[in-house]
């Protein structure tokens, strides 16, 4: 196995990696709407939150030499699911191409670090 922490990458908020690799799976921790250069510091509403996960989760896949095209599975969690279910998939899907759509799971939780509307993880292989 290989643990990864991205320089420059987001400030972890808790006792774990960026990225553990294993047998050409990649699995990459959930990341806060916050960015490196402000940790803890969240942008307003579910769409500039979603943005900031995804913007994050592309510094971490970059910082290991992957993409999101690398992505085979998200899981999202909400904590204003029915709020910002429909937002934040209009947001979350001009990621990804149409057909290349990872599997994923969304959920809605009581709660996530900071206060944050919006956490999500990713595994991904690599070619």
């Amino acid at each position: 196995m290989k643990f990864h922490m991205i320089s420059g990458g987001p400030k972890p908020v808790a006792p774990f990696s960026h990225a553990v690799e294993t047998d050409g799976f990649v699995f990459v921790t959930g990341q806060m709407p916050d960015t490196p250069q402000s940790p803890g510091v969240l942008p307003d509403g579910i769409v500039a939150q979603t943005r900031a996960v995804m913007e994050n989760l592309k510094v971490v896949l970059a910082g290991i030499d992957l993409g999101l095209e690398h992505v085979v599975m998200t899981r999202i969690y909400l904590t204003r699911f029915k709020e910002d279910y429909a937002a934040m998939n209009e947001t979350y899907r001009t990621y990804f191409a149409p057909d290349r759509l990872p599997a994923r799971t969304c959920v809605g939780v009581t709660g996530l670090a900071y206060d944050a509307l919006i956490e999500i993880d990713l595994v991904c292989r690599r070619p």
